[in-house]
């Protein structure tokens, strides 16, 4: 009996001081916040990286095109069954309000940003946006949020008050951003570029960062043309959101190593290796490539890990989506992008599968229905989870080559005793291999038949086949 009176005493004064503390200032919450956050430093991070990262997944959501109703309230429908599929981080695309001057099309782009600390009221309310993230925690995924820390839309209110914000010309006017290479214009003449030799800018912008994180309790972001900001702006980044979520993860629109190799950011993108998958599936170049490709990345980064994919919204809306860049290779370019070191990307709507280019200054929809690659993705996800040689950079296993010709590729990972085995045809042309070392104990991660490979036998790859072998 007096256990029980004390559990209820401990129960009351619980709530008692949950009560009290909504008097508190919200200042004294999140220094008591951040406190707590710093003291589980240790248990929430190994190294730089929080230790759900370690192999986790990321998916691409464009909230304007994924339902017909374009809102964040639709969208939440879809969150149980992209858990169910394996999906740990979803990345939202600009969730901000656009600039109406200088816009593109009817809706302008997501990358035209008027306001950092709002969301687009085209995709609902705050309040909607607040019960989404609620609902994507519930469901165990982490959410990151698109920003664009290069420029802002015409009708950002730095603009008119504090021009001295923006890059000029010669003649004091406020520019788009130039291509350094060039000295010419992008083209993205709806935005306005940023300076930043401006010093309050920096920190007007590290607050807007700093809002998503301790007010509307996001994991981290992904930075847009994270590659045309200084580098030392990414250090002031790192040290502010750090300072106030420890376990943040960050992802970099960039193959600056430096990012990396500094641990401002977890990942950045494998722009290179997409580029000779694309170029692999149009038959301008080989496995080779991606065995000089892997060399040469590995003396470049000492930390964190690229993020791999066939598609993403640039890729999809302006390069072509998967049908017309890969066709039947892209199943075989897939498993080979998500069993390669990084971590896999998928791009909202290959699941169904998304076989059309979707507007991006305009309203499109998805057309969700068949999800007929959902299981492809699935299998694929679900090794990544539990076989520890597909992990994360340091926390899987090193890519080993087996045989590498003009046709086929075969390595494998091993990693704490897990080994993954992974035999591919990239060519659309019939293929063999000859088996240098017997090998038993395996599973096909997508047939889920036993595999057993005898020495000195010859495998027959039709086109574009491949198996992904698990021990």
């Amino acid at each position: 009996m007096k256990i029980i009176f004390n559990l209820i005493l401990i129960l009351v004064s619980a709530i008692f001081l949950s009560c009290g503390s909504s008097s508190q200032s919200k200042e004294s919450t999140k220094g008591e916040l951040a406190s707590d956050q710093s003291a589980n430093a240790a248990i929430l991070m190994e190294g730089n990286v929080p230790t759900w990262a370690k192999n986790a997944n990321m998916y691409e959501v464009n909230i304007r095109q994924f339902t017909p109703e374009g809102t964040f309230s639709a969208f939440a429908k879809h969150i149980p069954r992209l858990k169910k599929m394996g999906v740990d981080i979803l990345w939202l695309m600009p969730v901000y309000p656009i600039s109406e001057t200088k816009k593109k099309g009817s809706l302008g782009s997501y990358y035209a940003v008027s306001e950092f600390a709002k969301v687009n009221p085209e995709f609902g309310t705050l309040a909607e946006f607040q019960a989404m993230v609620e609902a994507i925690h519930t469901a165990g995924m982490k959410i990151i949020l698109d920003f664009v820390p290069n420029h802002t839309g015409w009708d950002h209110a730095w603009i008119t008050e504090h021009p001295d914000y923006y890059s000029k010309d010669a003649a004091g006017n406020i520019v788009d951003p130039i291509d350094p290479s060039t000295g010419k214009s992008w083209g993205w003449t709806d935005v306005a570029d940023l300076n930043f030799d401006n010093q309050d800018m920096r920190k007007a912008m590290i607050d807007d960062m700093l809002y998503w994180i301790e007010e509307e309790q996001i994991d981290g972001y992904r930075m847009d043309v994270a590659h045309g900001v200084p580098v030392n702006f990414w250090g002031e980044v790192s040290s502010a959101l750090t300072k106030s979520k420890p376990d943040i993860f960050m992802l970099a629109e960039s193959e600056v190593e430096e990012l990396r190799n500094k641990e401002y950011f977890q990942t950045d993108y494998g722009w290179e290796f997409h580029h000779i998958i694309n170029d692999i599936a149009k038959g301008t170049k080989n496995p080779t490539h991606i065995r000089d490709w892997y060399k040469s990345n590995q003396a470049k980064y000492q930390s964190g890990w690229h993020i791999q994919f066939t598609s993403n919204h640039d890729e999809n809306s302006w390069a072509g989506s998967t049908k017309e860049r890969m066709g039947k290779s892209h199943d075989a370019l897939a498993a080979l992008a998500y069993t390669i070191e990084g971590m896999p990307l998928i791009y909202g709507g290959q699941e169904e599968p998304l076989e059309k280019r979707l507007e991006f200054f305009e309203k499109d929809d998805i057309g969700f229905g068949k999800y007929e690659k959902a299981d492809f993705f699935a299998k694929i996800l679900k090794e990544k989870h539990q076989n520890r040689a597909l992990w994360n950079g340091e926390f899987g296993g090193k890519a080993e080559f087996i045989h590498v010709d003009d046709q086929v590729l075969v390595y494998k990972r091993v990693k704490d005793g897990d080994m993954v085995l992974c035999l591919f045809n990239l060519s659309d042309r019939p293929a063999s291999y000859t088996v240098k070392e017997a090998a038993s104990g395996f599973r096909n991660v997508f047939t889920e038949e036993s595999k057993t490979l005898e020495a000195n036998s010859v495998l027959k790859l039709d086109p574009w086949q491949y198996e992904i072998l698990s021990n």
